[in-house]
This record gives structure tokens, C-alpha cells and sequence, in this order.
């Protein structure tokens, strides 16, 4: 059995150190991936690559290999839409699924709210991170790891 693997979208990643802590009690590999240097434990599990500056190249990086039995954190909806269609799991940081059921509603809300913007009217970001958020992420990623480790690679 292969084991799932573990990418963080990491640049606003609030969630590093849970993503540590379960990748550590399942002996999972993480890549943290960002556009710029981030103080990352060193582990040898733990893998931080650094892409060039520009939209969208971390996601790229992310996308391109994520696959069937991956587990990817990201808040990014096209990534998380990315990341399903190549048979990975896509979590938030609040711990939140993504799913193919619900990432079209999603990505639907997400262009409404740049229409709005675009307009100049004002929207709201999300709620405050806090604790509730950190223990709904930890159980959603537990709960992730789990099913990861059925799905043949």
C-alpha cells in the first residue's frame, strides 16, 4: 500500500503545524509549496519547494502532481477544482471539504463575488480563523488521511 501524500498550498496556509502533526502520526510526506521562503520544520518527510513569483505557479506545481490518494490544503477553489479532477482530496483550512458535488457551486460563488468586486461593491472575507476551525481541520484531515489510504495508487 502506497501512502497518500500531503500538499499545502502554503503561502496563507493557518494550518501548517496540524498538517505536520498528522503527517508525523501516519508517517505521511508533506510538500509545503510556496512563492517565497517559509520557516518550515526539518524533518525528512517534510519537503519545502519554493516556485518562481507569479500567479498561479504553485498552484501549477500542486496540480501537476496531486493525484488519486493525495490530500491537498488549500483555500484556492480552481486548485481544489484542479486537484479532484486528478482523484485527490481538497480540504480547507476550516475544514471543509471539497467535493465534486460541491466545488461547482463553489467556483460559481467565487466568480459572482469577483463580478461584485469588479463593480466596486464591497464583499466580505471569510470569518476569523479560530480555535473551532483548527479542530474541525484536524478531525476533516484525519478523517481524509483515512479514506486516502483505501484508494489504490
Amino acid at each position: 500500500m502506497t501512502l497518500p501524500r500531503l500538499f499545502i498550498d502554503a503561502d496563507a496556509c493557518p494550518v501548517k503545524d496540524e498538517v505536520y502533526r498528522v503527517a508525523e502520526r501516519y508517517g505521511l510526506k508533506v510538500f509545503v509549496v510556496s512563492n517565497g521562503w517559509i520557516n518550515t520544520r526539518r524533518e525528512p518527510w517534510i519537503e519545502q519547494v519554493v516556485v518562481d513569483a507569479g500567479p498561479d505557479i504553485a498552484d501549477d506545481w500542486i496540480a501537476e502532481r496531486a493525484g488519486p490518494g493525495d490530500i491537498v490544503i488549500t483555500s484556492d477553489i480552481p486548485l481544489a477544482d484542479r486537484c479532484l479532477k486528478a482523484g485527490a482530496q481538497a480540504l480547507k483550512s476550516n475544514g471543509q471539504s471539497f467535493t465534486p458535488d460541491s466545488i461547482g457551486s463553489a467556483l460559481a460563488g467565487r466568480l459572482v463575488g469577483e463580478h461584485l468586486r469588479s463593480m466596486g461593491v464591497a464583499t466580505s472575507g471569510p470569518p476569523p480563523f479560530g480555535p473551532k476551525d483548527r479542530s474541525a481541520f484536524l478531525q476533516a484531515l484525519d478523517r481524509a488521511v483515512t479514506m486516502a489510504k483505501r484508494v489504490p495508487r
